[in-house]
């Protein structure tokens, strides 16, 4: 399998790079984004690419590839509702249509956010924006789309969040993932689970087509036959 992957610098994106490489069946993994990851692995290829809104200058590099994980996101604080939209519904439909064209037997899962509202009517402001986005996601030709709906994130290995807000919370949270994770099993997710949970939804598929919490767990968990 080749894999694509967006927004591999930030907290999600790290993890998810991590499992690609690690699991046998992915052949080649290349990132998207506008710096280099500083990971070095036979498999990896990079692309340095300043311009997230139009990729037509490296299409020829978006070629041949079975699934994308879409882990590009910005935190909404501070944030107006037409940038907070130019950024979250622009960019990821910019790289989805080209994509969809490109390899119509791809398989692009979306990180989105628990929470999101898929009326496109709701009164908090990033959540009807992760809902537009989400249902123009799955309007698109791919062989299969699905949401992923993360809600609390432990990040292991060492990875962090590009956010400082979210770094800080993380710092003195900390001490409380294992009573989290024991009390709230299906609502606390790690940055390896969802990564796992990934590659098993791109070559194994799932019956729903947005995922919340407790389905990226049972995906994660989900072993091949």
């Amino acid at each position: 399998m080749n894999v694509l992957i967006f927004g591999s610098t930030g907290m999600i994106g790290q993890g998810v790079l991590r499992e690609c490489l690690l699991d046998e069946a992915v052949q080649r993994v290349q990132t998207v984004g506008r710096t280099e990851t500083g990971t070095l692995h036979a498999k990896l290829h990079e692309i340095v690419h300043a311009d997230l809104f139009n990729y037509e200058p490296i299409q020829s590099d978006l070629l041949g590839f079975d699934a994308c994980f879409f882990c590009l996101g910005v935190s909404s604080a501070g944030m107006k509702e037409g940038e907070y939209q130019r950024v979250t519904y622009g960019i990821t439909l910019a790289a989805a249509d080209i994509l969809s064209r490109l390899n119509p037997r791809m398989i692009f899962i979306y990180v989105s956010g628990a929470g999101t509202d898929s009326s496109g009517n709701g009164r908090i402001m990033w959540a009807r924006i992760k809902g537009l986005t989400e249902d123009a996601l799955l309007r698109l030709p791919f062989a299969g789309a699905y949401m992923f709906r993360p809600g609390f994130i432990e990040p292991l290995n060492g990875f962090r969040s590009k956010t400082a807000a979210y770094r800080f919370f993380y710092a003195i949270s900390k001490p409380l993932f294992p009573v989290l994770r024991s009390a709230f099993p299906n609502y606390v997710l790690s940055t390896t689970q969802i990564g796992q949970a990934m590659l098993n939804v791109a070559t194994r598929g799932y019956s729903k087509r947005i995922l919340e919490a407790r389905d990226i767990r049972a995906a994660a968990l989900t072993q091949p036959s």
